[in-house]
């Protein structure tokens, strides 16, 4: 690649508030049509990836939103943030008070967007830039996983590996707007927000992002601080876009 990832992400991006996270900012771009051609020519791609790093999804902002309201979640816990596209939801997590936050994803141009954010924000994410679902699950506390089940390949991925880190007992709060793919037979609903994205590309400007765990029901009631079930938790969704960060 001719171009460099962190310049391209400054050129096409401004440093923002993100509407309804005033308290984070990050590089966001206006028109996803217009930067995804960018991508294409800077890559020499025509099948590149949906530039998903400079736009806040629902799924994120859901987890964000709870990540405030408690943050005994992920205080002076170890974090992984799973395809982290913008590095949104690790921010959200050093904020609360996470004591260590790495961020995964495989697209070049996120894995310098997650650096440059969390500088931005005054915080030092290590960024994993590669697939990191067929490997071994990560030795932290907690795995965040926002709008990681927008498409059936990825989903397919995404959930052996969610079991795998279930299965080691780290907590896990995934985000998700309603997308097609999410796994509802597997997850617990623990909070919803109405949340404003930053792209056209969701379906309306104003989204309800849902906050999930991996069930057991009952293992949720013991790891998840301030859980409210709400009613039809279990009702369909699904997730925005792949990453894994530098």
């Amino acid at each position: 690649m001719a171009v460099s990832p962190r310049a391209f992400v400054l050129h096409h991006t401004r440093l923002r508030p993100v509407p309804g996270l005033d308290e984070v900012r990050l590089h966001l771009a206006d028109d996803v049509l217009e930067l995804w051609r960018a991508v294409q020519v800077a890559t020499d791609d025509p099948d590149a990836d949906l530039p998903y790093w400079a736009f806040a999804w629902a799924g994120g902002l859901a987890v964000c939103r709870y990540l405030r309201e408690h943050p005994e979640a992920v205080a002076g816990r170890r974090v992984f943030d799973l395809a982290s596209g913008s590095g949104l939801c690790a921010i959200a997590a050093l904020r609360a008070g996470a004591s260590s936050v790495t961020g995964a994803d495989v697209d070049p141009f996120a894995a310098a967007a997650i650096a440059l954010n969390a500088r931005a924000n005054g915080f030092r994410v290590r960024v994993v830039h590669r697939d990191v679902l067929d490997e071994e699950v990560p030795a932290v506390d907690v795995v965040l996983a926002g709008d990681t089940w927008y498409e059936a390949g990825l989903a397919d991925r995404v959930l052996p590996w969610l079991r795998r880190v279930r299965a080691r007992g780290i907590t896990i709060l995934a985000g998700d707007p309603g997308r097609r793919y999410l796994p509802v037979g597997e997850l617990v609903e623990i909070a919803a927000y109405d949340v404003r994205t930053t792209t056209e590309l969701e379906d309306l400007e104003r989204r309800e992002g849902r906050v999930y765990t991996l069930g057991p029901a009952a293992d949720a009631d013991e790891v998840m601080p301030g859980r409210e079930r709400a009613p039809g938790s279990h009702r369909e969704a699904g997730v925005q876009a792949s990453r894994d960060g530098e």
